[in-house]
């Protein structure tokens, strides 16, 4: 297997290599932080769990927080590239084969699949698997994908999301740093959305594919009674509300919060089920890194709040709790699960408000946790994690995790 040392190359936030034992570190840390709940000291049979898109962000700390909270068992799907002769594998295929090996240890019969989510070669897959592996029932979904594009698959046709405002273009503040880590304001403008750019972007991160999801299970008979799925969420702050949630990506939610609505009408009547939407914190994600205004207003968020912030870990401990019946599943007027109040609440909204006006890239470092946000951006990718040698060589050939038949 071939050894090299991995030193992190980037292009602003877009990071070219992976470092696998930074990547197997925290999915480690985040293992040993995640609170077990009383069936994490059994290997028994837990519920059946599919998470899509199971490798970062809030789909891994679903997956993660799955396992060691209510001892899911299941399956995981997400689209990660392998390692090559240039190039690392990407950070989500390291997560996952760290993930894979933790839950076999903890006695967790879960699956990871890689391929296209979107496709329905992938959900005839999932199918045949929770047929024959999983006794074909299940009991909860997780639906985490946020993707560039997605093809429809019935008619063909390729979709584009973009982020864009609606209406008018937008400019805003932006947080970037220099090739030191050094942070710098500058200023953005964003174009409007033309032509059909909501309809391809609701297309592709709104709720069509996960509807399709629960159509494809239902119809082969694979809903446990009192089956519950949640898609996950974000509504953000009004500081970034033009270009997220008033924009293009937020014409998209609306489509998920609506077709949640619609679901739930149709697993009542099924299996006595239900489906939300579960409106998460705001947190350093790969997708959010390529959204402007978002890197400054985590910044200053983190700033403000410090370690009041809410990991995405414990924000999805919490939605098991709910969705398992361990704590009510509490809903808003629009039938959202909110995990989002602490980020909301309106003092913390109004301390992070006046220190976005003030911003600038003089005094950026005093009002914002750029140590803190810059290294969250290279965790993404396994770099800047306490605890290991970068300077050692390190295995990149990591295979994707096997399972039993």
């Amino acid at each position: 297997m071939t050894e090299r040392v991995i030193t992190p190359r980037h292009r602003g936030f877009l990071f070219l290599d992976s470092h696998p034992a930074g990547c197997r570190r925290l999915v480690e840390d985040m293992w040993q932080a995640a609170v077990p709940g009383p069936a994490a000291t059994s290997t028994g049979d837990g519920p059946v769990a599919l998470v899509i898109g199971s490798s970062a962000g809030y789909g891994l700390a679903a997956t993660i927080a799955g396992l060691r909270r209510v001892g899911i068992r299941g399956i995981g799907v997400c689209f990660e590239k392998g390692p090559s002769e240039r190039r690392t594998a990407t950070a989500g295929w390291y997560r996952t084969a760290a993930t894979a090996e933790l839950a076999t240890q903890a006695g967790r019969d879960m699956v990871f699949l890689n391929g296209d989510a979107f496709a329905d070669e992938m959900k005839d897959q999932v199918a045949d698997l929770l047929k024959q592996r999983f006794g074909g029932r299940l009991d909860h979904l997780i639906y985490s994908v946020a993707a560039p594009r997605r093809t429809d698959p019935d008619t063909g046709t390729l979709h584009a999301s973009v982020l864009k405002p609606i209406g008018q273009a937008h400019r805003t503040k932006t947080l970037v740093f220099d090739d030191q880590g050094a942070g710098e304001i500058k200023e953005v403008e964003t174009h409007p959305a033309v032509g059909d750019d909501i309809e391809q972007t609701v297309a592709v991160m709104g709720g069509a594919d996960w509807e399709r999801w629960i159509d494809h299970l239902a119809d082969r008979g694979l809903l446990a009674d009192g089956f519950t799925t949640a898609a996950l969420s974000y509504i953000g702050s009004p500081l970034t509300a033009a270009i997220y949630r008033h924009g293009t990506i937020g014409s998209a939610k609306a489509h998920l919060e609506a077709t949640a609505r619609t679901l739930t009408a149709r697993l009542e009547k099924l299996v006595g089920g239900r489906a939300v939407t579960s409106v998460n914190g705001a947190a350093v994600t790969q997708s959010s890194t390529a959204i402007p205004g978002i890197a400054l207003y985590v910044g200053l968020l983190r700033g403000v709040l410090g370690e009041g912030m809410v990991p995405p870990l414990a924000q999805l401990t919490d939605l098991w709790d709910r969705l398992t019946g361990a704590r009510p599943l509490d809903l808003d007027d629009d039938g959202r699960v909110r995990l989002d109040t602490w980020e909301l609440a309106p003092d913390v909204q109004t301390a992070v408000a006046e220190r976005w006006q003030a911003a600038t890239t003089d005094n950026i470092a005093q009002l914002a946790d750029l140590d803190w946000f810059h290294g969250e951006v290279q965790r993404l990718y396994g770099f800047a994690v306490p605890g290991v040698d970068y300077t050692a060589p390190v295995a990149t050939d990591v295979p994707w995790p096997r399972h039993a038949s």
